[in-house]
């Protein structure tokens, strides 16, 4: 229909308009205003982040998670420019050595320029996920620090690995013998990765003062603004419709399917996650529930394009389960203090959704491939082994070098604010000022 429609529209106008050429031109741009809509909705992403982490954490660092926000993208958008694309998507010149520096190569080509905002807003995505985790404690300067190292190295040479066709380079992860490992819209290659290094700085920083009592058991720091939290989210919800299904960088019929599937999976994740909470709290719980939505989302995006609608609800289903759990095991077992759980909702659900990839993969059945590669689905194992090789590599990749960068912050510049700057509030000593006034 979307062809005939295209084809209508030459037929109206001029002939000395209507060259062989028109259509194919009119699919260019079409993909490349799909393209540039969908990115401006994954920016609007980076406001969801920041009331998610506002919402959940006290009143006195508000304005420091803002900062931390905006800097994530501001510098992210240089550094992703200047290096990151090269790492990610340029040509291999030897060790290390790549060709794209500050996108080379792009001029006088609209939709690489386009291809490029798109990839910067996930690489944005991929620096904010770590700021919840480090909330209320962490030096804004030398936050600032590691915003530069992911975007420009972390986060794009991994990206390169699974993504690194889609430029002018090739990842190993594409080509391994077990078959391709396969991540549409980045559960790993986005979420994981950011929840490896929120792992990674969550643990070298260490938890709040007052969030473990002296025998290491955790006690509640309450969020000052739960419906800041759930505007975020809902926020969050709307932009993951860019996400993933402006991942398939084309304007077609599939778009909407994606997106259906995005949302089932978001859906049941909330469900199953308010569930869950209710039974282990006997009480609804608006937190987990909210994480919930967001574990789901996360959890569909590496299959969102692969997976039937059916498994898409399981998928989510599932991510809702093992959020709340997830949480509960990283606070209490592992005594990790991650005040939004940023940790189980991108890294933890990050890797459910790509295995999930291996076990349901379903291009024949949706009409829309030859084979189907999911375990479940008659596939055989390969694809669930290549979905192992590429989740193991982030985390080792990501918690490696993050730990090994927070580490080295630490050393060098100092990692965490004083006990005395935690108790007044990062707003006021990082920034000399306060989020809410009241008037007297």
């Amino acid at each position: 229909m979307g062809v005939a429609l295209i084809k209508l529209l030459i037929l109206t106008i001029p002939q000395s308009l209507a060259d062989p050429l028109s259509l194919e031109t009119l699919q260019t741009n079409l993909n490349t205003v799909w393209t540039l809509l969908a990115a401006c909705l994954v920016f609007f992403m980076q406001a969801g982040f920041a009331m998610v982490e506002i919402g959940l954490t006290r009143a006195k660092n508000a304005i420091n998670i803002i900062m931390k926000n905006l800097m994530d993208f501001s510098i992210g958008s240089l550094c992703f420019f200047m290096v990151g694309a090269a790492f990610m998507f340029g040509k291999s010149e030897g060790f290390l050595g790549t060709t794209g520096f500050f996108l080379s190569g792009t001029t006088g080509n609209d939709w690489n320029y386009t291809f490029a905002l798109f990839q910067t807003v996930f690489a944005g995505t991929a620096a904010t996920i770590v700021s919840g985790a480090m909330a209320e404690r962490t030096k804004f300067t030398s936050y600032l620090v590691y915003g530069v190292v992911i975007t420009a190295f972390i986060y794009p040479v991994f990206g390169g690995w699974a993504w690194g066709s889609l430029g002018s380079g090739g990842g190993w992860l594409e080509s391994l013998s077990s078959g391709a490992f396969l991540d549409f819209a980045g559960s790993t290659v986005v979420h994981s990765v950011g929840g490896w290094l929120a792992l990674a700085g969550a643990l070298v920083i260490g938890p709040r003062k007052g969030k473990f009592d002296p025998n290491g058991n955790p006690r509640a720091i309450p969020g000052h603004n739960i419906p800041f939290a759930a505007l975020g989210v809902f926020i969050l919800w709307f932009g993951w419709f860019g996400f993933n299904a402006g991942s398939t960088t084309v304007g077609d019929g599939s778009i909407g399917r994606i997106a259906m599937i995005t949302n089932l999976s978001g859906a049941a994740g909330a469900i199953t996650s308010m569930i869950t909470a209710w039974i282990l709290f006997k009480k609804p719980d608006a937190s987990m529930s909210l994480n919930g939505a967001l574990a789901g989302l996360v959890g569909i995006t590496a299959g969102c394009a692969n997976l039937t609608a059916m498994a898409a609800i399981f998928v989510g289903s599932i991510a809702g389960v093992l959020v709340v759990l997830s949480i509960l095991f990283i606070e209490k077992k592992l005594k990790v203090d991650d005040p939004v759980g940023a940790i189980s909702v991108h890294g933890v659900c990050g890797v459910w959704g790509t295995l999930a990839v291996g076990l349901f993969h379903a291009d024949k059945t949706l009409g829309i491939g030859q084979v189907n590669l999911g375990l479940f689905y008659g596939g055989g194992f390969s694809q669930t082994l290549s979905q192992l090789i590429g989740i193991g590599s982030a985390f080792i990749w990501a918690f490696g070098t993050g730990y090994l960068l927070f580490a080295l912050i630490k050393k060098v510049f100092g990692l965490r604010a004083t006990a005395d700057e935690e108790y007044r509030g990062l707003d006021i000593e990082e920034h000399g000022l306060e989020a809410y006034y009241t008037s007297k």
